[in-house]
């Protein structure tokens, strides 16, 4: 069932209670998912003025700028919203060596769930 929501081409992102909202972060030119976040409104509109993306860090309580200290930043293709405004795609080109984690591997994505545990993926 179709709602006006689905049909807009309003931007009303639908921030949660504490004011976030979901960000998966991909790889433009290869589709990998490099890592998720939340936004808070000053996160998404200053990802949204200056190309870089931005993030709300709940652990630490402050915005930040994606490689800010370790020069891993994010270069905004495109930014895209789901169905119901909830969740944000954002697709991006990794500067500095293109590792997203903080780990220092590609994406924050490196390990599957087993019948028995985690796996590391290579």
């Amino acid at each position: 069932m179709s709602h006006a929501l689905d049909e807009t081409s309003t931007f009303t992102p639908a921030f949660d209670g504490a004011g976030l909202i979901g960000a998966i972060v991909q790889d433009a030119a290869d589709g990998t998912v490099l890592m998720f976040a939340h936004m808070n409104a000053e996160a998404l509109d200053l990802t949204r003025r200056t190309g870089l993306v931005h993030f709300w860090s709940r652990s630490r309580g402050k915005l930040w700028l994606k490689g800010e200290t370790s020069g891993e930043t994010f270069k905004v293709v495109s930014l895209h919203v789901d169905c119901d405004q909830d969740c944000l795609l954002v697709r991006v080109t990794p500067q500095g060596k293109g590792n997203a984690c903080h780990t220092g591997r590609r994406s924050c994505f490196y390990r599957r769930v087993t019948g028995t545990g985690l796996a590391f993926e290579s």
